[in-house]
């Protein structure tokens, strides 16, 4: 039986490309509104992964998140927070905020050059510590191998390990070099069980791009048409000002529609993007996070 990147074949044209994405980031100008801060701000899983993270930090950030209703009533919190597995427990002993989840990178984030009962026993730990999400990188080993049967068959792996937590799959889009190389890697994760496909790192360059982001949600797309079924977008890496927000609000918009605008099925990876959204809001210099 052919797999689903087998049947579900689209070429693309960089102009058609470029000129459909140019409209879409024109008309991300028309969000520049409270509903369309507030949504952003809704879908940002609050992201920190730096090797001089500390426990301290991580329950710092938590705190933050805690009381984030307290010191800004009236707004939404963040969708999640996401943090390296050795911060979850400590994030989730500090997190007292209801809704918002905890989300892991895992299985040798951020390259996935490890072993795959290694990238499973990770995941699994991480899972046992808390973490209510996963996001894992593609093997791009296999992928740019063109073994994709065991790029999927990882992915499939990874999601069993998963069972109730959401997986997120970061294609690493910079390191694609086609359109249709992001397209077939977007089908590619689905195939594995994706809960969402996932821009980038956001430790190499580039990383997010709205090109890349609408090959992704027409990928997302052409499956629901297809199947029925909806599969979460998240835009990740280097977004940080409110316009980057707005852009990529703007395209799930256009290409997936308003029903895929809410945090279940589109989510912002950002550390600063949290903070330019509140001084928007809040008309005043915000530096909370």
């Amino acid at each position: 039986m052919k797999m689903l990147w087998e049947t579900i074949n689209q070429g693309f044209e960089d102009e058609d490309v470029r000129l459909a994405v140019d409209e879409i980031i024109k008309k991300s100008k028309d969000l520049e509104s409270q509903k369309y801060y507030e949504l952003a701000l809704s879908c940002i899983d609050l992201t920190t992964l730096n090797s001089t993270d500390t426990q301290a930090q991580g329950e710092k950030f938590a705190s933050n998140v805690s009381h984030f209703s307290e010191t800004f009533p009236g707004l939404p919190n963040v969708a999640a927070i996401c943090v390296y597995p050795t911060l979850v427990e400590s994030v989730k002993k500090a997190l007292q905020a209801p809704g918002v989840k905890i989300a892991s990178v895992s299985a040798g984030f951020p390259s996935s050059q490890t072993f795959l009962d290694v990238k499973v026993l990770e995941t699994i730990m991480a899972i046992n510590k808390g973490a209510d999400e996963i996001d894992i990188v593609l093997n791009l080993g296999h992928f740019l191998s063109d073994d994709y049967k065991s790029a999927v068959l990882e992915i499939s792996t990874l999601k069993s390990a998963c069972e109730s937590a959401h997986l997120k799959v970061i294609l690493e889009t910079g390191a694609l070099k086609s359109y249709s190389q992001i397209w077939k890697a977007s089908l590619l994760a689905i195939e594995g069980g994706a809960d969402f496909i996932k821009t980038s790192t956001g430790k190499s360059e580039p990383a997010a791009t709205p090109e890349a982001a609408w090959i992704m949600c027409r990928a997302i797309k052409n499956y629901h048409e297809k199947t029925g079924l909806k599969i979460g977008f998240k835009a990740a890496g280097g977004i940080a000002s409110t316009s980057d927000a707005l852009i990529y609000s703007a395209i799930v918009k256009e290409v997936l529609g308003d029903e895929w605008l809410n945090n279940k099925l589109f989510r912002i990876g950002a550390s600063r993007l949290a903070n330019n959204l509140l001084t928007a809001l809040s008309k005043e210099k915000v530096t909370y996070f």
